[in-house]
Formats: structure tokens, C-alpha cells, sequence
């Protein structure tokens, strides 16, 4: 087993039907640009009623036929926000949990201490949460996952990476490591992959490795870590 093996994402998900919500973080193998991705995905009436919506910078999940919405506890939040310059993308309400806690002073780490997995036995969704530091022309990156110590959910386990960036490599944490019931929480630590230079490539190969029946929604943005431009990129299954 090669530990510094870094996959092909497309590759590494192509196969696998149901990965849940994914967060893919690295750097551009040119070393200019910082990279995220978030990815949707969803079984139930429910889930796949969504879709990504940007507003003022801030990249929302959101209802697409509001008339179909049965529980918008876990479905409907703020994904992607800014927070100074720091960059937190996660898969829950917790991105205003983070934000609320970095304002108050307090550490990514610190400011997850008081969210958990959630609470949608028998599966205890794992939260997972990233964060991107630009400060003076650098950049470098946490990411976070919250899941259920046992199959009662009886207790939380909390696990948080810390990455120096390396050109072309990025780190992926998803919910599951595959469809079942329950769904099988992500192991490990978070896989590494190839983070190419082109944000269109990039976008276009994961949305179509996602399975077809579960992707919902996509959003990929690229930073300039020398001016902090920006460039997005969001694909809605439903339209």
C-alpha cells in the first residue's frame, strides 16, 4: 500500500453509488490556485428536491419544488461562505456554526467542539466541514469530520486535518463510503487526489463520475491565492 498514492477522483467515485456529500480541497498543480468542491447527493423524494443557489457569495442549498418539501431540518442550509478571508465549505448548518465561532474568536476545531453528527438514525450522518486560510499571499487548509462512535449513537468522535498544500494534490471527505442501510459511514482519513489546473475539466469529469440517478448538485470554485480572484462554477441536476 502506497500511503502518498494520489487518485484520479473521478476514478475513485465513479464506481460507487451512493458516496453521499463530498468536499474536495487542495491546490492547482501550477500552485496558483486554491481549489473546493462541494457535491450533493441524494436517495429520497426529499433529498432530491434541492439545489444550489449563490447569493451575495454565499452558496445555499435550497428547494426546488417548495410545495414537495417534507423536512428541511437537514437539507436546506448555507454550504459555502466567507468568513474575513477564510473560506469554510461543509455539508450542514454547522458552516454558521464555524463562522459565529471564527467571529468570536475561537478555532475551527474549537468552534466545532459543540455540534455533533446528525441525528438521523440509523445512519448518524457524519458532519464534515473544511476551512481555507489566505493570509498574505499563502494558503493552506483544515478539514473536519463529527460521526457517531457506535451504531446507538451514544457518543461523537471528532477528527481534524491539518494541510500544508502541495501542488496537484488535494484531500476528498465524503458521508459514506458506499449505499446501504444504514448507510456506511466515510473511515479513514480524508483520500488524496489529483486537483488538475483547469477549473472546467476539473468540474465537468467529477460531475459525470457522480452516479446519475443520486448526484443533485455541484459547485467548484477556484481562488487566486495571489489576488484572491475568484472563479465558480455550479451544476443543478434539477432545473
Amino acid at each position: 500500500m502506497n500511503i502518498y498514492e494520489i487518485h484520479n477522483l473521478p476514478e475513485l467515485i465513479r464506481d460507487n453509488s451512493y458516496v453521499g456529500r463530498g468536499i474536495v480541497i487542495g491546490l492547482s498543480k501550477d500552485g496558483k490556485k486554491a481549489a473546493t468542491a462541494y457535491f450533493i447527493m441524494g436517495r429520497s423524494a426529499n433529498s432530491r428536491n434541492r439545489v444550489f443557489s449563490e447569493q451575495d457569495g454565499v452558496l445555499y442549498t435550497k428547494p426546488f419544488d417548495e410545495s414537495k418539501v417534507e423536512d428541511p431540518s437537514l437539507i436546506i442550509y448555507a454550504a459555502l461562505r466567507k468568513n474575513g478571508s477564510r473560506l469554510i465549505v461543509t455539508n450542514g448548518d454547522q458552516t454558521d456554526t464555524i463562522d459565529d465561532g471564527l467571529t468570536a474568536g475561537k478555532s475551527f476545531k474549537e468552534a466545532l467542539e459543540s455540534r455533533e453528527f446528525e441525528p438521523d438514525a440509523p445512519n448518524f450522518t457524519p458532519r464534515i466541514s473544511g476551512i481555507e486560510y489566505f493570509e498574505n499571499g499563502s494558503f493552506r487548509y483544515e478539514m473536519s469530520i463529527l460521526k457517531s462512535a457506535d451504531e446507538q449513537g451514544s457518543a461523537c468522535n471528532r477528527y481534524t486535518f491539518s494541510y500544508s498544500p502541495i501542488k496537484g494534490l488535494g484531500h476528498f471527505i465524503h458521508t459514506y463510503i458506499g449505499d446501504g442501510n444504514p448507510l456506511p459511514t466515510f473511515c479513514g482519513e480524508p483520500e488524496r487526489v489529483e486537483i488538475p489546473d483547469n477549473i472546467d475539466a476539473f468540474t465537468t469529469t467529477l460531475w459525470d463520475a457522480l452516479n446519475h440517478d443520486n448526484r443533485i448538485s455541484l459547485y467548484v470554485r477556484y481562488t487566486d491565492i495571489a489576488t484572491g480572484a475568484e472563479d465558480n462554477r455550479m451544476i443543478n441536476q434539477n432545473k
